[in-house]
């Protein structure tokens, strides 16, 4: 076992969802702990920058095309990803989408490109890929999924859905291919600014609402992310496996903002 149980020195891992957002603070952060990445996205040339940011740092990124709706997709990336490589060693199932919409004006197709994408893409990721790894009876597997696993919140419906089967999901996994030790867990960002939420921060009373109901009173940071990802794909979780682990400031503990002093006073 090494002395540094956080280091990836040697190891590979695919970050899924890397031309953009969560995927590529992600991808960093593991680059930076020692991994080599097989970085992925719907169009190979959005890439390009990223493949470059990550060689910069003196790791290998060998970007491939992958769309997680595509079964045929998913199994040729995972076949060019283990030829290239030899190996896999992580997986950091991170592709997603959402659609914001309001219950009642969810549509049949809305419905199907989230939980498609969100929850049957990131099963059929992970088995291909826990494939390589059975063999070798080895690897870590970490899901994406979010605070939407866990609570719920109106015009989500479809993504709360696809998040929350992320996590029953993933108990179901862990207990198939643990004998095997491979571990495999959901890392579950809070409030994150990106791509796909950067609108609702355009919004500052929605800003300060939210931060109001977090208890370190601020929205996630890159940052933030970097010691979870390693963790969870690390020998330092070696034993942790079937679990969430929450990055969200502390959203889901139900957080309000305390009652003022003298309310709380003219009220006790």
């Amino acid at each position: 076992m090494p002395d540094n149980l956080f280091d990836l020195s040697g190891k590979v891992a695919i970050v899924t969802g890397a031309s953009r957002g969560l995927g590529q603070y992600l991808g960093r952060a593991l680059a930076r702990a020692g991994a080599d990445l097989v970085i992925t996205s719907r169009t190979v040339e959005s890439l390009t920058p990223f493949r470059a940011e990550i060689e910069g740092l003196g790791r290998r990124a060998l970007p491939l095309a992958l769309d997680v709706r595509d079964y045929d997709s998913i199994q040729r990336m995972v076949a060019a990803a283990a030829d290239a490589y030899g190996k896999i060693d992580i997986l950091v199932n991170n592709a997603g989408c959402n659609v914001r919409k309001l219950a009642m004006d969810v549509t049949w197709d809305d419905w199907n490109l989230v939980l498609d994408t969100n929850l049957r893409g990131s099963f059929f990721v992970a088995q291909a890929v826990a494939r390589h790894m059975l063999a070798r009876r080895y690897g870590r597997i970490v899901q994406i999924g979010s605070v939407t696993s866990v609570n719920g919140y109106a015009g989500l419906a479809p993504y709360g859905a696809s998040r929350g089967g992320v996590r029953q999901m993933v108990m179901s996994l862990a207990d198939d291919w643990g004998p095997y030790g491979i571990t495999v867990n959901v890392l579950a960002p809070g409030w994150f600014k990106t791509a796909q939420s950067a609108v609702l921060y355009e919004d500052r009373e929605w800003v300060d609402y939210l931060v109001d109901r977090i208890p370190l009173r601020r929205p996630g940071q890159p940052r933030d992310l970097d010691g979870a990802v390693v963790f969870l794909a690390s020998d330092a979780s070696e034993y942790v496996t079937g679990q969430i682990l929450l990055v969200d400031g502390g959203i889901s503990t139900g957080a309000v903002r305390a009652i003022p002093r003298k309310r709380a006073q003219a009220t006790g």
